[in-house]
Formats: structure tokens, C-alpha cells, sequence
């Protein structure tokens, strides 16, 4: 049950209304991770599910990307999101990206200087991804915590709008 209000379970979006201002920002700040991304398809839904299965939001373990299927995510993506240090399913850029998404979520100093990831990470992304990967991390992170703190939502099951 919802923490801040009487929202239904799978009700994802009414508390913004509680401050609509700032929740006008976030909607926006929203729709252009989702829809402004530079990073492949594939490589932003694994840095997503590795964040969303960190925060344990149920609500982000469950989102879905409409255009998925056809950019080559499937199922298999999301189910192998906590072992993404060793199944041979992802690319060297996704391996990468999940790295750096559970580090942002859990070891953001760490991270920060280790000299040794920074250089693997410049071999397979240009500072423009890396700065599409940083900002979508930040909104992941934060929506997951405010999502699962004030357990909002997790009983939801959300597909992401299609991006034609």
C-alpha cells in the first residue's frame, strides 16, 4: 500500500500529483530517457533491469520496452540481468553498461576512481553514450528508490511506449 496517499497497487503515477510541478520535470526527464537515448536498445534495458533488480523495484523489474522484441530484446535479457559478469548472452558495450549501472547504484565512489574501468569503458563508448548512460542511471535509481520506498505501484507491469 502506498505510503503517501490511497493509490491502487498498480497505480504507477497519481502520487506525482502531489507535487505537480517537480512531477511535470520528471515526466519530462522521463520521456526523454526513454525516447532522446543514443545507447542501443539492448545496452540501456540491461543497465536498467541491473539498477531496477538492485533497488528491488518490482514495478521497474517488470517494465517492458515496446520496441524490444525488435531491437533484439527478448526475455532473455532481463532473466540474466544479475549475471551480468558472466552469461555469455551480452556484448562487451551491454557487459560494460550493466557494470557501470550496478557500481552508479552501489559504489558511485568506487566507480568514480577506478582508473582501470574508465579505460575498458572508453573502448566501447563516446562520451555523448556516456553521458546517455550517466543521466538514464540517475533517473533509474532515483524513480526505483521513490517507487520502492514509498511502494508505489509494484504491482505494475508497464510497457514503454514504442519509439516511432
Amino acid at each position: 500500500m502506498s505510503r503517501i496517499g490511497a493509490f491502487a497497487d498498480d497505480d504507477v503515477a497519481s502520487w506525482v500529483l502531489k507535487s505537480p510541478q517537480l512531477g511535470g520535470a520528471l515526466a519530462n526527464f522521463s520521456r526523454a530517457v526513454y525516447s532522446e537515448n543514443r545507447l542501443p536498445l539492448r545496452t540501456r534495458e540491461l543497465a536498467r533491469a541491473v539498477i531496477a533488480n538492485e533497488n528491488e523495484c518490482i514495478v521497474c523489474v517488470n517494465t517492458r520496452d515496446a520496441d524490444g522484441p525488435a531491437a533484439g530484446v527478448d526475455e532473455e535479457l532481463y532473466d540474466h540481468a544479475t549475471e551480468w559478469r558472466t552469461w555469455s548472452g551480452y556484448s562487451d558495450q551491454e557487459r560494460l553498461a550493466a557494470e557501470f549501472a550496478y557500481r552508479f547504484a552501489t559504489d558511485h565512489k568506487g566507480l568514480r576512481d577506478d582508473e582501470d574501468f574508465w579505460t575498458r569503458i572508453n573502448e566501447h563508448f563516446s562520451e555523448e553514450l556516456l553521458a546517455d548512460l550517466a543521466l538514464s542511471c540517475a533517473l533509474w535509481v532515483g524513480m526505483g528508490r521513490v517507487l520502492r520506498t514509498l511502494d508505489i505501484g509494484q504491482a505494475c507491469k508497464l510497457t514503454l511506449p514504442s519509439r516511432a
